[in-house]
């Protein structure tokens, strides 16, 4: 931190974060400093303390305060169903939408070769002892629609088939609210090739 510039240092660091720019970065710090000493003081203790407070679940790998989620947890939740993600923040995602009511298992990579994630060092043995010693009947892939996404949802497929589950991949499609004029040709082809009955 620069003694003669502190905002600019504040700045400079909260920019580093995904989906902040400098504007953004600016507000943020002059919010902090009009927000009063004991605000900005319990952020950064809330912050500087994360990565000693927060652990991955022991069972599906997303972060908690504990040793098991509160996911993972809830008796009301089936285990018949698992959604395999990417990233812990994909869980958080699909639990806004309020509607799945199985379990996860967090992967915390993708399969990537160029940057040094191929097959033999992806994590898949957890997640194939956790379906062939569990309850589980179907699987949902749910990696991102990107290059590395779909390698992924292929190796899961070819892997878990034998194991005599259903293994379905999440739709992907035309946003709700959306303009077909700015959406790219492979999400409007998934978005036909996925259709429904009206």
């Amino acid at each position: 931190m620069s003694d003669d510039d502190p905002i600019g240092a504040a700045v400079r660091l909260l920019a580093r974060l995904p989906g902040v720019g400098e504007k953004s970065a600016r507000r943020m710090a002059y919010s902090l400093l009009a927000s009063g000493p004991s605000f900005a003081k319990a952020l950064g203790e809330a912050v500087a303390t994360l990565p000693e407070r927060v652990r991955t679940c022991s069972i599906c790998g997303t972060y908690t305060g504990r040793e098991t989620c509160a996911i993972c947890s809830d008796t009301q939740r089936t285990e018949e169903i698992l959604c395999v993600v990417a990233r812990p923040w994909d869980v958080d995602a699909l639990e806004r939408a309020g509607t799945f009511r199985g379990r996860y298992h967090v992967l915390h990579t993708l399969l990537d070769p160029l940057s040094g994630v191929g097959p033999e060092q992806f994590p898949l043995d957890p997640l194939m002892r956790r379906v062939s010693e569990g309850r589980t009947r179907e699987v949902i892939v749910a990696t991102p629609p990107t290059v590395e996404g779909e390698a992924t949802a292929l190796f899961l497929a070819e892997s878990l088939r034998p194991l005599g589950i259903s293994l379905t991949r999440i739709a992907s499609g035309v946003p709700h609210g959306g303009d077909l004029e700015y959406v790219d040709p492979i999400t409007l082809g998934r978005a036909l090739e996925g259709r429904r009955g009206l």
